[in-house]
């Protein structure tokens, strides 16, 4: 009857620029498809350049290797007999554009660019390319002398129309589309278009994931139909993890779901789907007819070729699932996990090394990294030859196998716990604890000496020795004490970084990585320069409360019972004398915030676009309950003077991976000034006069 279609979406770890790497993991995608029985198979977005090519896409070689890979795609064996569906950059009457290239037997069907660009948040598409405003219009593509001698063409379609193949339907949209108010598939679908495929370049934030299912899902809802979303996985250059996920839909029910966090390059879902029950499901609503009886027709592509073949009464066709879930404490356990691994493996460096203060920030990292650990032996076990040969490589042994990640730890991972005179010795004992529970090479290390040599460079110059304030010093000497240990950190992480390996007698050298977190970012509460700057930051992106929950979850899934102890502490940097051995310095007495405070600030700040003012409206509200309108105006205050006066240090904050909507990166996503009038006279104004009249 020619009613069951079975069609594959994917997964792909491209990496930008890497055209050898991208065009093996398409190849591997179309084998896998073709493998089950696939007739058609979607890729990502741009997924031959690699999404995250940023200013390369202005270069007129990231256009000619493209094609050159397209090329390579079209006269292979290995592309015959199935529709491909990839996506690459394609410059059209001198503008470019962001395309699905659409082919078949070395045959290009239609050139479909992307209409509604990305540019919000960490998209800046419309700094590299245009978006295709000719609704329903095609015209002629030149195709360029390397692909004419493959495919016999000169000109193919490029523009806004569907595929008419023997048996069906297929419309195009691409990433942003589909969030778009008015998304093609609406109208696609009222003109009859059945089958709906969205190549997507979406990134990982905590929590997002429900919100791309359920789009998918309301795609077909309310139109019927069938829905294919492909998306990008994995770090392919930058702070961004892209979170996989590939699915496929259908009327309103997801049929297949793709792995969210995996360290698997290619990932393959295949469904097979009743057409029937597509037609059935949209006959009966005819709100539906009476709409598609007036819609404006697409251009229809002819494609003499099938999805389903002549005699499927038996083929058995796929069910609705229900979609899982990962909890925000899994997505930090394997997320940040993930984007490690692919950094460490493409950085081509032998391991991490981690300053562990014992407090909760460093020990989440050490958390982030043992996670990682786990993901390569299970990857390992499960037969994942890529994994083995990345591990073996970076632990140069080329008999390892990783099997045990307390032992794999101990090999790729160092920590080292950095004290001082002002250190207490239960952090101490806490970084050490945890660091055996984790199998890490640990260090210790005292910070003494090279704090006093620094300090007695700048007496000798000056005749003048600072001091603590508890020792009769001014805020300005204590604070410029502090800083220098917290720089001396940095400076050691550094030389440890690239000479323990060595002091060993291994190769290579580590990637340093950095844990403040995104609220301590937001109000400045770190030394420009200090063991925050490093070579990247997992929990960057990550709130301290999430944190919190993140290192109980390790308790309870990784048995770290070392973690009690951490979580119970109260935070501290421990730059400030002990007062009778213990520590009297804390973070949020310090910040004069709590970081439950900071986490609403932040929330208020970037997602909901609050200035000053706009700030204590909606707080006097939502802390009427516990502050006054005065209180709500000083907490403010003192929050945006913190902002402000703290903002430039953003300018040198380590790459960090992105997990919050409301993360202060200065590189894309937060885009402000660094240098403000902090005393916000107007804004501050504005508030009193509220206070007053209130």
């Amino acid at each position: 009857m020619g009613r069951a279609v079975k069609v594959a979406t994917c997964a792909l770890n491209q990496w930008a620029l890497d055209f050898e790497g991208n065009l093996e993991r398409i190849f591997r995608s179309i084998d896998i498809a073709k493998s089950k029985g696939a007739r058609y198979r979607l890729g990502p977005e741009l997924e031959i350049c690699g999404y995250g090519c940023s200013d390369h896409y202005y270069e007129s070689d990231t256009l000619l290797h493209s094609f050159q890979v397209l090329a390579k795609l079209l006269e292979s064996p290995a592309t015959q007999d199935i529709i491909c569906d990839v996506g690459m950059p394609v410059l059209h009457r001198n503008v470019r554009y962001n395309c699905r290239v659409i082919f078949l037997n070395k045959k290009i069907l239609l050139i479909r660019p992307k209409i509604s660009l990305a540019n919000g948040g960490n998209y800046r598409e419309l700094r590299w390319f245009t978006p295709w405003s000719k609704a329903r219009h095609v015209e002629e593509y030149f195709l360029p002398r390397i692909i004419q001698e493959v495919t016999g063409q000169e000109t193919v379609p490029f523009g806004d129309a569907v595929l008419a193949t023997k048996d069906t339907c297929l419309g195009a949209e691409i990433c942003e589309e589909l969030w778009a108010p008015n998304s093609p598939h609406i109208e696609m679908g009222l003109d009859g278009v059945e089958i709906f495929t969205n190549s997507s370049g979406s990134h990982h934030v905590l929590r997002k994931a429900h919100a791309r299912v359920d789009l998918v899902n309301s795609a077909t809802a309310k139109n019927g139909g069938i829905y294919i979303l492909a998306n990008q996985k994995g770090c392919d250059g930058d702070r961004l993890y892209y979170d996989g996920c590939a699915m496929i839909s259908m009327n309103g029910e997801t049929v297949a779901q793709g792995s969210q966090f995996s360290l698997d390059d290619v990932e393959v879902l295949v469904a097979t789907l009743d057409l029937e029950d597509v037609r059935s499901y949209r006959a009966e609503i005819s709100s539906r007819s009476l709409a598609a009886s007036k819609v404006n027709p697409y251009p229809r592509v002819k494609v003499n070729f099938a999805l389903s073949c002549p005699d499927d009464v038996a083929i058995p066709t796929c069910m609705p699932i229900q979609w899982r879930h990962h909890s925000p404490e899994e997505e930090i356990s394997l997320g940040p996990a993930c984007w490690l691994w692919d950094y460490l493996r493409r950085s081509k460096q032998a391991g991490f090394l981690l300053p562990l203060s014992g407090g909760i920030d460093s020990s989440a990292t050490a958390c982030i990294v043992y996670s990682m650990c786990h993901q390569v032996c299970l990857a390992v076990k499960n037969g994942n030859a890529d994994v083995l040969a990345d591990a073996r490589r970076i632990v140069n042994d080329e008999t390892y196998i990783p099997e045990d990640p307390r032992e794999f730890c101990k090999r790729i991972f160092t920590t080292c716990y950095m004290a001082s005179e002002n250190s207490s010795q239960d952090t101490c004992n806490r970084a050490k604890l945890l660091a055996e529970q984790i199998g890490s090479y640990h260090i210790n290390l005292n910070i003494d000496a090279a704090v006093k040599a620094v300090v007695g460079i700048f007496s000798v110059v000056t005749g003048q020795t600072p001091r603590f304030c508890v020792y009769g010093g001014s805020s300005r000497e204590s604070l410029a004490l502090q800083n220098v240990q917290a720089r001396i950190r940095m400076v050691l992480a550094y030389l440890f970084a690239q000479l323990t390996l060595w002091a060993r007698g291994m190769p290579g050298g580590l990637l340093v990585l950095g844990s403040a977190n995104v609220d301590e970012s937001l109000c400045g509460y770190l030394t420009k320069y200090d063991c925050s700057s490093a070579d990247i930051n997992p929990i960057g992106g990550i709130s301290k409360t999430d944190l919190k929950n993140f290192i109980q979850y390790c308790i309870e899934n990784f048995q770290l019972t070392a973690l009690r102890s951490i979580m119970s502490a109260p935070p501290t940097a421990e730059l400030e004398p002990l007062v009778d051995g213990q520590v009297a310095q804390t973070d949020e007495t310090d910040m004069g915030m709590t970081y439950a405070e900071l986490s609403v600030y932040g929330k208020l700040r970037k997602i909901a676009k609050a200035g000053p003012y706009s700030m204590f409206c909606k707080l006097i509200s939502m802390w009427k309950e516990i502050c006054t309108p005065s209180e709500v105006a000083s907490k403010v205050k003192h929050f945006f003077r913190m902002y402000s006066v703290n903002r430039h240090k953003m300018t040198t904050l380590t790459p960090s991976y992105h997990a919050e909507n409301y993360s202060p990166d200065d590189n894309r996503f937060d885009l402000r000034p660094f240098l403000y009038n902090t005393s916000w006279s107007w804004q501050f104004r504005c508030i009193d006069k509220q206070v007053n009249a209130l």
